[in-house]
């Protein structure tokens, strides 16, 4: 029977809920990491310390650089009934935020909401899409507040409350710029040193950042994949990765994106003239029948099913191909979604 690739169910799969990792690997660099080559059909098993050995010389890798905020606070109305806020992503008014509210028929007109001794927040009627926005107002820096008191996102396939280690292990060791509300998590299998030791062997490191927004975690829910709305991100690339990543394809060099964050920015910013630099928002949808212009080979986690990021990989593995790796990782017993095991893709 041939299978319809544009359809939702295609990308399915029984996955025991018990091979979802609710906790990172003890060290970062000893998840393991399945080494699929898209010539061979090959599919080996190694750790994830050994992707330094994987790359090659001349190889340019390319990081997402996003910091993810602690975006979930617990807070109260003045009558102290409790309200749990999630922030979305910065409004155009300074200090306001869109955000997501629960339990949000708590809410009814515009009031104040409290979340410690120095940090509250003005809430505004819903908005046409479900969203509220916020005023956030505090006497301190308002990023140091928000570390105190805010939450660490965890999605919600992790069955736990966030931990104090959370804090540090939800996070990429080369996180710089505030923004999102998840985890780029192929980034998280790195450490500075092994960064260095891929450093030493002349492969390029580059940054770009792309600020995960909550869309990241929804399935898809149309039937037809092509129907599927896809969600909005904010990207930057500096022209100066735009002209380094420029001149490794001319020279014939790899490009290795680290997560789907950073290939789906690559391939948005793309043009005929090269890869562009820039500020602005991507709804990029890429599935099967897509064909790539920048990205040789990518480090990816595992994906949910009838996930839009599944349907990336299957576009740039081949469907066939991943759809066995994916079944060779669950007989394998690899650790699945945000805090599982990597692969390593190359064409």
């Amino acid at each position: 029977m041939s299978i319809n690739l544009l359809e939702t169910k295609a990308y399915d799969y029984p996955l025991p809920a018990e091979m979802i990792a609710q906790y990172p690997a003890q060290r970062r660099e000893l998840s393991r990491l399945m080494h699929l080559n898209c010539t061979s059909k090959e599919v080996l098993h190694r750790s994830f310390t050994e992707i330094k050995d994987i790359l090659c010389e001349g190889d340019l890798l390319v990081l997402n650089n996003s910091r993810v905020i602690p975006a979930r606070l617990f807070g109260k109305k003045a009558n102290d009934t409790k309200i749990e806020v999630f922030l979305l992503n910065p409004a155009e008014e300074p200090n306001h935020w869109h955000c997501l509210l629960y339990p949000a028929k708590r809410i009814k007109e515009e009031q104040w909401l409290y979340f410690s001794d120095n940090l509250k927040g003005w809430i505004s009627p819903a908005r046409e899409d479900g969203t509220w926005k916020i005023r956030m107002e505090s006497d301190d820096d308002f990023w140091q507040v928000l570390d105190a008191v805010g939450h660490v996102p965890l999605p919600p396939y992790i069955n736990r409350p966030d931990e104090s280690d959370d804090k540090s292990r939800y996070q990429t060791v080369y996180a710089k710029h505030n923004g999102s509300v998840a985890a780029p998590t192929a980034g998280l299998h790195f450490t500075k040193e092994l960064l260095e030791e891929i450093k030493a062997k002349d492969i390029e490191i580059e940054e770009l950042t792309l600020h995960v927004g909550l869309g990241t975690f929804r399935p898809v829910k149309t039937d037809n994949i092509k129907d599927h709305i896809m969600h909005s991100e904010l990207v930057e690339i500096t022209p100066k990765t735009a002209e380094h990543i420029n001149a490794a394809k001319q020279e014939g060099r790899r490009i290795v994106a680290v997560g789907s964050t950073s290939v789906r920015s690559l391939e948005a910013f793309y043009t005929d003239a090269g890869l562009r630099s820039g500020l602005a928002q991507t709804d990029i949808f890429i599935y099967p029948g897509y064909n790539f212009k920048v990205v040789d080979a990518m480090i990816t986690n595992f994906h949910l099913p009838q996930s839009t990021l599944l349907m990336m990989i299957s576009a740039f593995g081949g469907y066939e191909y991943i759809k066995e790796a994916y079944s060779v990782a669950i007989n394998k017993g690899y650790r699945f979604f945000s805090y599982g095991d990597a692969m390593f893709i190359e064409k």
